[in-house]
């Protein structure tokens, strides 16, 4: 007999809410069924990405560096950088990958000049949430700024502002290195970042802080900065759920985790599901999980050389 000749079976959102309900031992009936179904899909994806990595999500960015700044905004969707390296000479046939270890918040706090120039070696990632905090009551001084200020002049200084950070006036987002709190002013700006354009803005432009997750750089690019690439790879958030008729943003191979796991969220929620059936769909969720998540691993041969170290007298 002559097999199907095709590879592409897949589920989209309603198929695989169904899917879910029946293994609660339920039939999906209402709109209601589908929503709360659609929410518990939303927060399942979220979990998998605190269990791991999920290697479907790794992206390639890339971030021109700019002589004398240290932040650097990341998209978003990042939820952890995985590797970066500083490219020197981007474009060109002398182009150089050159490591960059990653360093912690205490090790990067315990610089002592963050502003000191040179080939970037070292990285902090900040994650920070990716929301907005709008500085209500604050305003900018001394008749507004035109796009090529780097000290920004505030009414003052709200408690609680991080020491380097981000900020966005009208619809520019500007990254700062310092803050003065005797002038209120903001120090080291640079401007028109997060894919934003430098602009002008007057006295009583709105003024938002951002807690936009972000690299800090050490040392900070020398000039000519523009020889610079920072080239990372980073795990992005996973797709909301559709709104039925599209599929998710997973894998085929993660497919029948993705349901059980639904399942098993479903059966907590719904009623008449009995306790033994609530075990029974979170065992068989684990086990889901266990499969997928070990099959999605890099597979790339490691060898381990032992090191020994002898002393003579």
């Amino acid at each position: 007999m002559p097999t199907s000749g095709t590879s592409v079976f897949n589920l989209d959102v309603n198929d695989i809410i169904e899917e879910a309900f029946e293994r609660c031992g339920k039939q999906l009936r209402s709109g209601y069924d589908f929503r709360t179904a659609r929410r518990s899909m939303n927060l399942l994806t979220i979990e998998w990405s605190n269990r791991g990595i999920n290697l479907w999500t790794m992206v390639q960015g890339t971030i021109p560096l700019v002589t004398g700044q240290a932040l650097y905004v990341v998209p978003n969707t990042t939820i952890d950088i995985m590797d970066a390296v500083v490219r020197q000479y981007p474009g060109l046939t002398l182009q150089t990958d050159i490591n960059i270890s990653r360093i912690s918040e205490s090790t990067y706090s315990s610089i002592p000049n963050k502003l000191a120039q040179g080939r970037p070696i070292q990285f902090w990632f900040n994650r920070q949430s990716g929301m907005d905090n709008p500085l209500t009551g604050i305003t900018l001084q001394g008749g507004g700024i035109n796009s090529s200020v780097t000290t920004i002049t505030l009414s003052s200084i709200p408690a609680g502002l991080p020491s380097a950070g981000f900020i966005k006036i009208d619809s520019e987002t500007i990254s700062y290195a310092g803050v003065d709190p005797a002038n209120n002013q903001l120090i080291n700006c640079a401007r028109g970042q997060n894919g934003t354009t430098a602009a002008a803005h007057s006295a009583g432009a709105t003024i938002t802080q951002q807690n936009l997750p972000c690299v800090n750089l050490w040392p900070t690019p020398n000039p000519p900065g523009d020889q610079y690439t920072l080239v990372y790879w980073y795990l992005r958030r996973i797709q909301d759920a559709g709104t039925g008729v599209t599929v998710q943003d997973i894998p085929f191979r993660w497919l029948n985790c993705l349901i059980a796991g639904l399942a098993y969220h479903l059966s907590i929620k719904l009623e008449g599901v009995t306790q033994e059936r609530v075990m029974f769909l979170k065992a068989d969720y684990e086990d889901q999980f266990g499969l997928a998540s070990t099959e999605d691993r890099e597979t790339a041969p490691v060898r381990f050389v032992p090191r020994n170290l002898f002393y003579y007298n």
